[in-house]
């Protein structure tokens, strides 16, 4: 698997990346042309593989951050036993597919062959057809190009076993092919990400929710979940609140009425009189006994 900054619509659309993937013993491939390589593209990519075909025994890609990572072991995954491991990265190991890196641009001479040939007929192939957009791009490979390609450039396995496996009931796809970070509930029920803040429904809270480590899930399609003690608990965002009252004169909630500050009094200057005790205050020193009657 591997993605290739390339002009594939030419001049007629936006510069884009085609992500595709390719069977070791069948040659057989998919692909999808995206505007960034990402993570959820690469998941995108990767659900469109596993309904087609199934889960591989393995995923042979580079060593970019998308699929490694320096960052420290969290706390839950501390707790579960587990390395510290990128979206996709957890997502594999959720899915039982073992991750194989590259340790050059040789290695992954099958997936850059793969790109040479893409470059000169998949752009020939949309230019014929005037193909100017992403969306009827990937329609085009959907329907027509990969069924070609299957069939012109597809090659009996060694042997007849399919190394693939299928998909289980346990595998809900939209729950593993998704971004996941660990965040601590607020005492109001909501939690905090990207700058946006995320709240629960009054019917959704739960017992032990308050204070507790649960784990915030966006879905390719947009949607976020906390994940709770096992349960899935949909997240809606909280509005922002506005740093001025509104102009009706309503105060938006949240805001605490302050008491405004007392005006300070004017200071005026005051000369103590001579007989005044700050006058004849000795501050540690020996009194003079003449003057004392």
């Amino acid at each position: 698997m591997d993605s290739s900054p390339h002009r594939w619509l030419e001049d007629r659309g936006p510069a884009c990346q085609l992500m595709a993937l390719i069977d070791d013993a069948t040659s057989r491939a998919y692909g999808r042309l995206v505007e960034h390589d990402s993570t959820e593209e690469n998941l995108r990519t990767l659900w469109g593989w596993l309904e087609r075909n199934g889960r591989p025994l393995a995923l042979y890609t580079d060593k970019s951050g998308l699929f490694v990572t320096s960052r420290p072991v969290q706390r839950q995954e501390e707790l579960r036993g587990e390395p510290a491991r990128t979206q996709i990265g957890r997502a594999l190991a959720e899915l039982d597919i073992e991750w194989i890196a590259a340790h050059s641009p040789q290695a992954k001479g099958r997936i850059e062959r793969l790109f040479g040939t893409l470059q000169d007929r998949l752009v020939k192939e949309m230019r014929v057809r005037e193909i100017a957009t992403l969306e009827a791009a990937n329609r085009f490979l959907e329907i027509t190009f990969w069924p070609w390609w299957e069939e012109r450039f597809g090659r009996r396995p060694a042997g007849p076993r399919d190394a693939h496996r299928r998909l289980e009931r346990t595998h809900r796809l939209e729950e593993i092919l998704s971004v996941r970070v660990a965040r601590t509930v607020a005492c109001d029920h909501t939690v905090s990400w990207q700058g946006q803040r995320w709240g629960l429904r009054r019917e959704n809270v739960c017992a032990g929710l308050r204070g507790a480590h649960a784990e915030i899930e966006r879905r390719l399609d947009g949607s976020h979940w906390l994940r709770f003690r096992g349960r899935y608990l949909p997240l809606q965002p909280c509005p922002a609140v506005p740093r001025s009252a509104s102009p009706s004169g309503l105060r938006p909630p949240g805001l605490v009425d302050r008491k405004p500050k007392p005006q300070q009094l004017s200071k005026s200057k005051h000369t103590p009189p001579p007989d005044h005790p700050w006058r004849t205050f000795l501050f540690g020193r020996k009194p003079d006994i003449s003057t004392l009657r």
